[in-house]
């Protein structure tokens, strides 16, 4: 959601704050704009729409811009519509910023500033902020800085630069994401270390209220009182390759087809002599046996691997665990105390609804686990204890590879934890985890299935609505399925609990209403099969997925998705790869793009 990019070296910085934020498309955006130091001025060129239709048609419209060090930025509208003037770069000539977050108190500060004689252009909270800095603003950019974010209230990361001071961009965080780049004789600032890969592999993780000044000398770090802080030097271990295509049309597409490697890189280093290993969080047996209660909480696919692991900890360990989306965890006043686990779930390790749960978590006395993707993020630095999946960069909006490894992962946890509490013996986890070890090798056949998904696709492409439909575990992948089909087809889809059906929604199904129903759990098929009959009767047309040589009555299921055959609990593993598919080659044929859903984002960093 938004992204901040800077640039400060020796190079012509136009082309290389372009291509940065082309690498934070994925964020979602509506708007893009840069600003640069030319001569005694700064120069602001930006547009509404996407990169290349918007900002670099006015570039290739502009006097050509020469300058070295310049900030840049990509919007996703909160305050005001999407529109040139919304967009960021803003300022008033002798302070330009860019603004990632939410200013909360954005309308009194616009009072004040209004009665100080300003004027306002844009609609956005962000403007408030540039005016606040320009009124404190006296020749000394940290005390204006200082003493603008003592008014601000609310969660930002900015890119700041005064005209008076050339080739020297300031960064600060609160919340927000930013990092600060380095390399030799040049510096960067960037929301996420993807956008500058290309350039450098090394970088800072900026702190709250921790001010960044770039400058031809190099970086340095201070607090708001200016006094000098020393970082420590952070290398991202992802090739700048992880980050584009790579021959694959979209990176949703290839995301995919990297399940199997990243479950593998998840999984593995937790395996030591055939049994879980959590040694390296300092999640002990005692700490495990202690604990009352587990909450899982997490947003969107996050919180739908949370269900996952909800059901395998249940029924493995025989421990009560409640799933909570955390937007609602905030407000429902939970009754999380010191005896108890909260797991916090986040591919970006940034979502703001997730991080304020884990705050509140901590400050309920519970311990706290994160299970995050992104190294050094604020989940990450926040939670009492932390575990990286290792699925390397996610591009495309639409999750699935991290929703791969995060489920995964709730695997190797739920042995972990049913092991230590001695509700599962040695031999059968020994056995469990040798079954999910072997798991890449059977994702990467479902993988190779693409003509069966293509065919589903095909039939569904032009639905109105759609129903997804399961029991107990098929039921939480039915969910991730509907979400991904909603994401980046645009059509109405809803997952339901198949005996839920004659409760109400069986009012929906009509002549030709597709269903997918996922039928994978031997215990629980028939039941499920009884369902799809009562849809059937009513005219809809029935996918199902299931196992391979399960026998289906072919007057109930119009089209049939065989799995290989893996051990039944790990059957999710699996069967999430064709609801991601379908929904991949829905969106195709509907001609959407695929990895920029409208209206989405990739990071919520705002709530």
């Amino acid at each position: 959601m938004c992204g901040i990019v800077g640039y400060v070296g020796r190079e012509e910085c136009t082309q290389i704050l372009v291509d940065s934020l082309r690498r934070l498309e994925y964020r979602g955006y509506d708007s893009a704009g840069i600003a640069v130091f030319e001569e005694d001025k700064i120069k602001t060129v930006k547009a509404k729409g996407k990169i290349n239709d918007g900002l670099v048609k006015k570039l290739k419209e502009t006097e050509h811009l020469f300058a070295t060090a310049g900030i840049g930025h990509t919007r996703w509208a909160t305050h005001g519509e999407p529109s040139d003037i919304n967009s960021h770069p803003i300022g008033n000539g002798r302070v330009s910023i860019v603004h990632n977050g939410i200013i909360e108190n954005y309308r009194e500060l616009k009072s004040f500033l209004i009665s100080k004689g300003y004027g306002f252009e844009s609609e956005t909270d962000t403007e408030t902020v540039a005016k606040l800095l320009d009124y404190y603003y006296d020749g000394n950019p940290l005390e204006a800085i200082s003493k603008a974010m003592n008014d601000i209230e609310g969660a930002y990361a900015l890119g700041i630069i005064f005209r008076e001071h050339r080739n020297k961009i300031f960064a600060i965080r609160k919340e927000s994401p930013l990092i600060v780049g380095k390399k030799d004789g040049e510096s960067f600032i960037a929301s996420d270390v993807t956008a500058i890969l290309e350039y450098t592999h090394d970088y800072y993780l900026l702190e709250h209220n921790a001010i960044a000044i770039l400058d031809e000398n190099g970086i340095k770090f201070c607090d708001v009182r200016g006094d000098e802080i020393q970082k420590e030097l952070q290398t991202a271990t992802w090739d700048a390759s992880a980050a584009q295509k790579g021959g694959y049309k979209h990176f949703m597409l290839k995301e995919i087809h990297e399940q199997p490697t990243a479950i593998r890189n998840t999984v593995s280093p937790r395996v030591k002599d055939g049994l879980p290993d959590f040694s390296e969080c300092g999640l002990t047996e005692e700490k495990i046996k202690s604990y009352r209660n587990i909450y899982i909480v997490g947003c969107g696919s996050a919180m739908h691997a949370g269900l996952v692991g909800k059901a395998l900890i249940e029924r493995l360990a025989r421990m009560p665990v409640s799933v909570d989306i955390a937007s609602e965890f905030r407000y429902c006043e939970p009754l999380v105390t010191k005896d108890d686990l909260v797991v916090i779930i986040s591919q970006s390790g940034e979502t703001a609804d997730t991080l304020a749960a884990l705050k509140l978590s901590k400050r309920l006395g519970a311990d706290t686990f994160a299970i995050v993707n992104v190294v050094g993020s604020s989940i990450a630095r926040e939670a009492d204890m932390v575990m990286y999946t290792n699925a390397g960069p996610e591009i495309s909006v639409c999750s699935t590879k991290a929703y791969a490894v995060q489920v995964a992962f709730m695997y190797l946890f739920a042995f972990e934890i049913a092991f230590a509490r001695g509700k599962l013996d040695e031999t059968r986890c020994r056995e469990l985890t040798e079954k999910l070890l072997e798991i890449p090798d059977a994702i990467k056949k479902c993988i190779e299935n693409e003509a069966a998904y293509q065919f589903v696709a095909s039939k569904i492409m032009n639905a109105d609505s759609l129903l997804y439909i399961g029991r107990g575990l098929d039921y939480s992948l039915s969910m991730e399925g509907s979400l991904k089909l909603k994401e980046i087809s645009y059509i109405h889809s809803e997952a339901y609990a198949a005996g839920e059906l004659k409760h109400g929604t069986i009012s929906l199904v009509t002549k030709d209403t597709p269903v997918i129903a996922i039928a994978t759990q031997s215990a629980l098929f028939e039941k499920t099969a009884s369902n799809v009959k009562e849809v059937k009767s009513r005219g809809a047309k029935v996918i199902m997925i299931c196992a391979e040589g399960t026998e289906v009555d072919s007057s109930s299921v119009d089209y049939k998705v065989e799995l290989p055959a893996v051990d039944e609990l790990l059957m999710p593993l699996t069967t999430v790869v064709p609801l991601q598919m379908i929904a991949y080659y829905t969106a195709v044929l509907r001609g959407n793009d695929v990895d920029m859903p409208r209206n989405l984002a990739k990071s919520v960093t705002v709530e």
